[in-house]
């Protein structure tokens, strides 16, 4: 697996690109919360809201068909569990934006689990909006039983309120909800670490001298221990009982002349305990010592949401390897990838705006230069659309072509240019199989472009072209098009323009070919017959 960044919808990403048990460690942090602006994670270069972010969030967020099919479709997955709970609530909740939200993320969930290997785990990032119900989700996609712990984020040391009749009490934390798929998932987590703060510090270390500060500590094995003969020693006039000393008289010398050992008043021998590599706590589930970006951090790219790479790197070092895979379906600003990129693990990314991709590619080119990495994926907007065609000419035809439900020409394989990359597979009689060629676009355009396409169209004696064009025609290539002229339907009577020229504007006003009628369950037997003239072109 190498390093890759998806556009589009995280739904349809992990369906057609993720394998089965292909990841080892899933963080995400699906946006939500009751202020429509949260969700407005960019703005344009003129300043204007992205197109497809606000399509994605406001329309997903409500509910609508979209909220209505994902429930369904979580009553049809065979999770009998998870579809329970979600019955559960939408009794409980009716049809609202929170229920639209519980259903379109219960889908994913799913997903994210099948995804996962049975020893891999995952961290769901949110607020207290909605964290207890995908607490009740997660239980029923995973299993109770492989509920880990409930982490509570700390992110700022003053909390957020009105100081003015407030009805709550300030808000300060983010909850992280942390599962395993299975039993097998068996990271160390007490292995994790923290250093302590300089309260803690001191709190611990209580005692200070010229070399600095220290905690009293035994030198003398407890009775309790057993006898050790040859632990039993003197040592400046001092001899202990059967239990002796904890170490050699090497080293309790060594211990003694680095001035940590001293006498209490009583006439005890004790060790000086420096903070040293002792300094730590073990980590637990509330997570105070990672502080939230501050607006003018280093770190900070603009994000409104943007969580502190601290944080996950973390979240990635307790329950991931190195060379394991991580995946971030909502990666925003790519903070998740960055962090598994510099803990030396592979990693997917997946966000359904190319403004998003464009800035994580950016941070990673600078955070790693000479880093190879690929970006995939179906845009959502014009704009994203027209950076694709910039990016990437093969897989900007390949998404065009199926946008307008054509099969690419030799399966999208790269090859010489022959003047067609895609057909439309049509039977105008229910019968006879016809064909469209299809033409695609992504920088300048002119007539020459349609003289070679209707070129195209006798040679291989194709009822209709579509020419798809990132590039608003010509009136001269719009008089070209039109000359090719009107091919009529004899079954129906219907007439359509011979050569159809599609802008990616229209493309996004939901245009398409004006076909008699695509079917494309025969498009492989018309592959077939047409299987040696393309050998010949070729």
């Amino acid at each position: 697996m190498t390093n890759t960044l998806y556009y589009g919808d995280n739904l349809h990403v992990l369906r057609e690109h993720i394998a089965d048990e292909s990841v080892d460690l899933v963080y995400l942090d699906p946006p939500f919360n009751s202020n429509a602006n949260y969700n407005i994670l960019f703005k344009g270069p003129e300043g204007g809201q992205s197109e497809s972010q606000i399509e994605a969030f406001e329309d997903t967020w409500h509910w609508n068909e979209s909220a209505e099919s994902a429930f369904d479709e979580v009553m049809r997955s065979g999770n009998t569990d998870a579809f329970t709970l979600l019955r559960a609530m939408r009794e409980f909740l009716g049809d609202n934006d929170m229920m639209a939200y519980l259903a379109m993320m219960a889908v994913r969930l799913i997903e994210l689990h099948r995804v996962l290997k049975p020893t891999g785990s995952l961290y769901l990032h949110c607020d207290p909006t909605a964290s207890h119900y995908l607490k009740l989700l997660l239980d029923g996609v995973f299993g109770p039983e492989n509920f880990r712990n409930e982490i509570t984020w700390r992110r700022y040391s003053r909390p957020k309120g009105s100081q003015f009749k407030a009805r709550r009490f300030g808000r300060s934390t983010d909850i992280i909800l942390f599962y395993g798929k299975s039993e097998d998932a068996d990271f160390d987590l007490g292995a994790v670490r923290v250093p302590l703060g300089d309260d803690e510090l001191a709190a611990r270390y209580n005692r200070e001298d010229e070399n600095g500060r220290y905690c009293s500590g035994p030198i003398l094995r407890s009775e309790g221990m057993g006898p050790r003969p040859n632990l039993v020693y003197e040592y400046n006039g001092f001899t202990p009982g059967p239990a002796g000393w904890r170490m050699t008289k090497e080293k309790l010398k060594a211990l003694d002349e680095r001035g940590d050992l001293y006498w209490s008043g009583t006439g005890n021998p004790r060790r000086k305990v420096r903070p040293g590599d002792e300094a730590y706590a073990v980590l637990d589930n509330l997570w105070d010592d990672v502080p939230a970006l501050e607006a003018h951090a280093k770190e900070r790219l603009g994000y409104p949401t943007q969580k502190p790479l601290a944080l996950l790197e973390r979240i990635i070092a307790a329950s991931s390897n190195e060379g394991d895979v991580v995946l971030d379906p909502f990666c925003g600003c790519g903070t998740a990838v960055h962090a598994a990129q510099k803990l030396g693990r592979q990693w997917i990314g997946i966000d359904v705006t190319h403004l998003a991709i464009g800035l994580i590619e950016k941070r990673m080119s600078e955070a790693f230069p000479g880093l190879e990495f690929e970006v995939k994926g179906r845009p959502q907007s014009l704009q994203s659309a027209q950076d694709l065609a910039k990016r990437d000419k093969h897989q900007f035809e390949l998404w065009a072509l199926s946008v307008v439900d054509a099969d690419p020409w030799k399966g999208g394989r790269k090859g010489a240019d022959t003047g067609i990359d895609g057909i439309i597979w049509f039977k105008p009689d229910g019968k006879k199989t016809e064909k469209a060629i299809v033409e695609v676009k992504g920088g300048g355009v002119g007539p020459k472009d349609i003289g070679r396409l209707a070129q195209v169209m006798e040679r291989e004696n194709a009822k209709i072209g579509v020419f798809l064009t990132a590039n608003l025609p010509t009136r001269a290539m719009e008089r070209d098009a039109a000359a090719v002229g009107i091919w009529t339907n004899k079954y129906t009577g219907r007439q359509h323009a011979r050569l159809q020229i599609i802008t990616l504007a229209e493309l996004f006003q939901n245009k398409r070919p004006d076909i008699p009628w695509i079917d494309t369950s025969v498009a492989r037997k018309a592959k077939r017959e047409d299987t040696k003239k393309q050998g010949k072109l070729l």
